[in-house]
């Protein structure tokens, strides 16, 4: 019995298809194989996503300080107040802001009803010191002829008392010059110390009570700022240590621990640091009682581990380095700052000195891109100053 195989019709097309797939494998056949030339590995190879400079971390020496915030404050205040009864206010001489010394005239008040009771007072004086010269004279001839018995015992201890009594009323009247005398005085308002006026509430014309306040005064211009310092930090600091205190505009100034406070707020649980700060005087001072200031305590120094702050990139919040592996990629690395000194920031872990990272370029690498290493080049000498 013979099997008939079926054969499949082929379209025109299919035909014409299959020719040109046949021919086309045969011209495949009979072409010269070429070897890959070096030019096209090197096309073939990928592209470097970017041209870097790398270097070390170095060991620096940077300052220990402490941050902290607070307020300043006048040294001391004095309060300058009325010493008079009833007298009128007649002059005022200074103004908040000044600058005055000890012993300057501030206010003045009407002065004539007390120089004419001082008058007074001298008259008295002077009507006591004969009244005495006259008991005393007659003291003395009593004293005289006392053995010879022309006058009785009653009569010498007459002349005698008298005498004693004329003597009691210059004191008197000498004590009460003095008090008239201290009135005058007080008819002018003077500063008890050098320093600058801060508050006034004097007035011409008034008629104030003893121990009113008239003037208050920062003595001697001083200045202290009051740093609030949390009790663990409290140790590190010492009286004479060094500070920096920034005010609001910017400026700075240098100061010293002058004491720690003894005790510790319970509720804020810091305690108060003063530094004493230079004299601070003028409307346009940079210090003013009662501003707020931040500032910083110098602690020393100590060795640290650097880099350059461009080296540095910063992603969801966390600094990061990368790293320059053998196979010219690199690697991404999360570290933890410190301090900055400069254009160099502490590392405090993540990093080893040995550790080859990106400095320019960090922001815009990726964790395994390829980079291509450039050596950095030395910066260029700074041009000499031609000698005056």
């Amino acid at each position: 019995m013979k099997i008939v195989k079926p054969q499949l019709a082929l379209s025109p097309a299919a035909k014409a298809i299959a020719g040109l797939l046949a021919v086309s494998a045969v011209l495949v056949m009979l072409m010269p194989t070429r070897a890959v030339s070096a030019d096209d590995k090197k096309a073939a190879a990928p592209k470097p996503a970017l041209t870097v400079t790398t270097t070390r971390p170095s060991t620096t020496t940077l300052p220990v300080t402490l941050t902290a915030n607070g307020n300043v404050a006048a040294w001391q205040e004095a309060s300058i107040g009325s010493e008079s009864t009833g007298l009128r206010m007649t002059e005022v001489r200074v103004n908040v802001g000044d600058v005055v010394n000890k012993g300057q005239v501030l206010a003045v008040f009407q002065s004539d009803t007390v120089a004419a009771d001082v008058a007074q007072a001298k008259a008295a004086l002077q009507e006591a010191q004969a009244a005495a010269a006259e008991a005393s004279a007659n003291a003395a001839r009593a004293r005289s002829i006392q053995a010879s018995g022309a006058l009785s015992a009653a009569q010498i201890s007459q002349y005698l008392t008298a005498e004693a009594t004329a003597n009691a009323r210059i004191a008197q009247a000498k004590a009460t010059l003095s008090a008239q005398q201290l009135r005058l005085k007080y008819t002018q308002v003077t500063a008890p110390d050098s320093g600058v006026i801060s508050a006034r509430s004097a007035t011409v014309g008034a008629v104030v009570n003893p121990g009113t306040e008239l003037f208050r005064m920062i003595r001697q211009g001083r200045l202290e700022w009051r740093a609030e310092v949390t009790a663990a930090d409290l140790v590190r600091i010492k009286a004479g240590t060094a500070a920096v205190v920034k005010a609001a505009n910017g400026s700075e100034a240098r100061g010293k621990v002058r004491m720690i406070a003894p005790t510790i707020d319970p509720q804020t649980r810091t305690a108060l640091v003063y530094v004493d700060l230079p004299p601070s005087t003028g409307m346009n001072a940079a210090f003013k009682a009662g501003m707020f200031a931040s500032g910083q305590f110098e602690l020393g120094t100590s060795s640290a581990l650097t880099v350059p702050q461009q080296s540095v990139a910063v992603r969801d919040g966390f600094p990061y380095v990368f790293r320059v592996n053998a196979d010219s990629r690199v690697s991404q690395l999360k570290v933890q700052t410190g301090r900055r000194l400069g254009d160099r920031i502490e590392v405090l872990s993540g990093l080893t000195p040995d550790t080859a990272i990106v400095v320019g370029g960090a922001g815009f690498l990726n964790d395994g891109d390829l980079v291509r290493n450039v050596p950095a080049t030395a910066p260029a000498p700074a041009p000499r100053t031609a000698a005056r």
